[in-house]
């Protein structure tokens, strides 16, 4: 049996976007700046799929940006923002679990001078709102706090920041700005940018079952950025370089189905979850879920620790099985460690033994009872040699 539980790294794309890409890019292929009717063909395209993004987090067309992916909306929310407010204040804040297209890029701003504060978290991922508010003085300019944290799960409080933030900003010449990294929770959690007061919104396709490589920015009305690229205008000059045409029609329509099945698939995606937690802790000594329960936890993910192994051993042993997970994030797969466990609190044991299961609307319960017959027996048989491993060298 085939079971893919990596779906928080990518997911597969749907078999409707395949097709629409592959027809977009074999017989729509103008360029959307041309003037004849192949390029007014690609523009309409651009523009439906923009509409499509809009309405599936409540935002208006001219709102959104076209970009790559998560990474480039991340960076350009960040930098763009940093350039904005940079004769505001000298303070921006995020959070010590983010995704590294936002970590990384508090670092480099650091490197510039910037003051970079990276707010803690308890032991399941939920960030401190005392702390933040603590931050949120004079000096701040911007803040960045992911919606739903891809290797815990965690849902962050985001209306609840964003009611801070907006205390901090009564009475400011320049408001603070707010930015989410809702990669994970795109197409799984409910998005309302008219009801979240949030000023930047990244969004990436291949988390939706969409292309990769294409992606969205949300720029709230009136908030205005830096363009990141310059060149021939596209964008409406803020991100220049002819549009990716097959892609951004893939997402739009992946953007339009993921609206509409999300209600369904959450349910499916819950009911997996917990039967694989449930199942793990009945049958597996020792095991410990990591992820947060309840309404603080995404139904896509779930983290779990099996002391005693190591957590790349046991990917590969279920590997061999044809089942698919992971250890962490895939863009920190060649990094040594887990900075996110780590700023967790999770001991050097959970870390090491800890795997992230990532769920979809097509994960199965036949599915989940294979998983957990070789969880099991890959545990129990590394536990075992450990045990005989460790008996030899006495």
């Amino acid at each position: 049996m085939f079971v893919y539980l990596d779906n928080s790294a990518t997911t597969k794309p749907d078999d409707e976007v395949t097709r629409l890409v592959a027809d977009v890019m074999g017989r729509e292929f103008g360029n959307p700046s041309s003037l004849h009717r192949m390029g007014l063909c690609a523009e309409k395209l651009v523009k439906e799929a923009r509409e499509a993004v809009a309405a599936s987090i409540g935002a208006r067309p001219e709102e959104i940006y076209f970009t790559s992916g998560g990474t480039e909306s991340d960076n350009t929310a960040i930098f763009g923002a940093a350039s904005a407010r940079r004769h505001q204040g000298n303070k921006i804040i995020t959070t010590a679990i983010e995704h590294p297209a936002v970590a990384e890029a508090f670092s480099e701003l650091s490197r510039r001078g910037w003051q970079t504060v990276l707010l803690g978290v308890d032991r399941q991922g939920r960030l401190d709102l005392e702390q933040l508010k603590r931050e949120l003085d004079e000096q701040a300019v911007f803040v960045s706090i992911m919606h739903v944290n891809n290797e815990l799960g965690t849902v962050q409080p985001l209306a609840e920041a964003a009611q801070l933030i907006a205390q901090a900003n009564q009475g400011r010449n320049a408001n603070i700005l707010f930015h989410t990294d809702a990669v994970q929770s795109w197409g799984k959690e409910e998005i309302d940018v008219r009801k979240l007061p949030v000023d930047l919104l990244s969004l990436s396709g291949h988390k939706i079952h969409g292309p990769k490589g294409i992606g969205a920015l949300y720029v709230r009305k009136g908030c205005n950025l830096p363009p990141f690229f310059f060149g021939g205008g596209q964008e409406r000059g803020f991100r220049s370089g002819t549009e990716n045409v097959p892609a951004i029609a893939g997402l739009g329509l992946a953007a339009r189905l993921s609206k509409q099945r999300m209600l369904e698939n959450r349910r499916r995606m819950y009911e997996v979850r917990r039967q694989l937690a449930e199942g793990i802790l009945h049958a597996v000594e020792g095991a410990v879920i990591n992820s947060p329960q309840g309404e603080e936890a995404s139904p896509a993910i779930l983290n779990v620790s099996f002391p005693g192994c190591r957590g790349e051993v046991l990917l590969h042993m279920l590997e061999q099985k044809d089942i698919y997970v992971s250890t962490g994030s895939a863009c920190s797969s060649h990094k040594k460690g887990n900075r996110v466990l780590s700023a967790a609190g999770l001991s050097p044991e959970e870390i090491e033994g800890a795997l992230r299961f990532s769920f979809s609307g097509d994960t199965t319960a036949e599915q989940i009872d294979y998983v957990l017959n070789e969880v099991k027996a890959a545990v129990d048989s590394m536990r075992r040699l450990a045990g005989l491993a460790g008996r030899g060298k006495k």
